[in-house]
């Protein structure tokens, strides 16, 4: 769906302090913005922020990043933030083809994707957050522990994330078809909200980088 454009989001992101508006400055420091040495987890692709406020308020020993290309969006997360004053969550506005230039190496643990873009046809398979290639940015920059962590609805996308992650040293810890079949702790976004009250399954998977453990 898209988004109408919303001239005043630009500037209410740039009054908050969440907002980094330079952030390739930060690369190797991002820990100075957070003011603490805790891990930092990014959401690439974070939409209005429900996942990222509820892991965030859950999790007050870790710092969480939010990452998305429209301001129409971050500008939720970030109203979102401050009224739960949320210290340990910043906001991101980048391509995320450019992430290796954003964080340094060793500089992130976990990383979620939560329903990306499946981008079905075969000519675009190279734009999903799980091609090799962006795995291959994600290895750069994630320490020797890292996650990655996955939703979606789309059971083709699942099923070539899964080899993609696999063909890059990745281990698949857990994965489910069903999610909201297992009794398991789950944090839902919007998406996740809409999909389950249609009455569509959620897919969901854990890896772990083994490359280095070799």
């Amino acid at each position: 769906m898209r988004l109408r454009r919303k001239a005043w989001a630009r500037p209410e992101l740039l009054e908050s302090n969440l907002f980094i508006k330079n952030p390739r400055e930060f690369k190797g420091r991002f820990h100075e913005l957070f003011g603490n040495k805790n891990d930092i987890c990014l959401e690439l692709g974070c939409g209005k922020g429900k996942f990222i406020e509820n892991i965030a308020k859950e999790n007050m020993d870790k710092n969480f990043v939010a990452v998305d290309l429209k301001d129409e969006v971050l500008v939720y997360v970030k109203r979102k933030c401050e009224e739960l004053n949320l210290n340990n969550v910043r906001i991101l506005s980048f391509d995320i083809n450019y992430i290796d230039e954003v964080f340094e190496e060793n500089e992130v643990l976990d990383i979620y994707l939560n329903f990306s873009t499946p981008w079905p046809k075969a000519r675009h398979n190279k734009r999903r957050l799980t091609y090799p290639r962006f795995l291959q940015k994600y290895i750069k920059i994630m320490k020797d522990d890292s996650k990655i962590i996955l939703k979606t609805d789309h059971e083709e996308f699942f099923l070539a994330s899964i080899e993609y992650l696999e063909e890059n040293d990745f281990e698949i810890i857990y994965k489910t078809f069903d999610l909201h079949s297992e009794n398991i702790k789950n944090i839902m976004t919007e998406y996740e909200e809409k999909f389950i009250n249609k009455g569509m399954k959620i897919m969901h998977l854990v890896s772990k980088y083994k490359g280095r453990g070799k």
